[in-house]
């Protein structure tokens, strides 16, 4: 027996939509772009296009010599984009012929060290000046003792630099219009009492100071007694007019106690100021004989690091200490 079927017939038309007006979307239609199969798929090529949009501001950000990002104080600080790059400065003759090796005694101040690079070698190569950034860290456990890092820095620079700054890891120049070229005439105190932001005293020559080499070997460098922190700048002062070397200062600076940054934080990092034994009557004597001439120091390894761009030369030194002639370089 034969059963018709129950389903009614279906008659298909095909529509003619030339003359159709085009449909124009409701925005809850719109809002199924998000909800459809694809979703996943849609998210990830957003994230790329994402991406590829901050890649290129990135490198737009960088295009310039320096850019300015702002640090804890607010003030804003020259940071040198990444690979900025001083080789095209040796055939060029507007950079002078000097070159300068910058000595940072240090020891475990890396977040001021992460800073201080970057700028230093964006602020001297704005000036065309020639330099190469040595760090001296301190590895033994003696006390912290600057003068002597700073010998260590000297000895260790090499023949193709020709004079030296020494100057402090905390201290950045904000004016442009210092000079750290060439100290011909003699040491050049670029951190003045009338610009640094802490000390004030005439005969202090702390800081940032530039000397040739041969300046500095006259003096027989800095004394070695000075283990902590502290009078080893006021002793060197001493050498200074020993060697009858005239010092300099900048002129023509407007720009007083603002002239340079000061980003050591003293409730973060206290400075060891202890007076141990004979040191309390020790610290105020010259060292007639000590110096370059008794410095005693290993090298554990020199390290060619970049960071943000800038290339240092990184020497793990350990200092040795008769503890017969200071012994406050332990603390007891």
């Amino acid at each position: 027996m034969m059963y018709s079927s129950r389903r009614k017939p279906v008659l298909y038309f095909k529509e003619d939509r030339r003359n159709e007006t085009p449909k124009v979307p409701r925005p809850e239609e719109r809002n199924q772009f998000w909800s459809g199969k694809c979703t996943v798929y849609k998210l990830f090529g957003l994230c790329v296009v994402l991406v590829l949009v901050s890649l290129l501001w990135l490198q737009l950000s960088c295009t310039g010599d320096m850019n300015r990002v702002v640090v804890d104080d607010r003030r804003l600080l020259h940071q040198p984009c990444p690979l900025e790059r001083q080789a095209s400065a040796v055939d060029d003759p507007s950079w002078g012929p000097h070159k300068l090796a910058l000595l940072i005694p240090f020891r475990e101040r890396f977040e001021e060290l992460l800073v201080f690079v970057p700028f230093m070698h964006t602020f001297l190569n704005n000036k065309k000046i020639l330099h190469k950034i040595f760090v001296i860290n301190q590895m033994d456990h003696y006390r912290f003792n600057r003068a002597s890092l700073i010998n260590v820095g000297y000895t260790e620079s090499g023949n193709d630099t020709d004079y030296i700054a020494m100057h402090d890891v905390d201290l950045l120049p904000l004016n442009e219009a210092l000079d750290y070229g060439f100290p011909e005439e003699g040491p050049f105190h670029v951190a003045s009492p009338e610009l640094h932001p802490l000390y004030h005293y005439k005969t202090y020559v702390g800081g940032i100071l530039l000397l040739t080499k041969q300046h500095y070997h006259m003096c027989n460098g800095m004394s070695n007694r000075f283990w902590g922190w502290g009078r080893e700048d006021d002793e060197f002062y001493r050498r200074l007019r020993t060697a009858g070397l005239q010092l300099f200062r900048p002129s023509g600076i407007k720009t007083g106690y603002k002239t340079f940054h000061h980003i050591h934080d003293p409730a973060w990092r206290k400075r060891d100021q202890k007076r141990v034994a004979a040191q309390k009557q020790e610290q105020f004597k010259v060292d007639p004989e000590g110096g370059l001439t008794n410095l005693q120091y290993k090298v554990e390894s020199r390290q060619e690091l970049t960071i943000s761009g800038a290339p240092v030369t990184v020497l793990n030194t350990k200092l040795e200490c008769d503890t017969d002639k200071t012994p406050w370089c332990l603390l007891n």
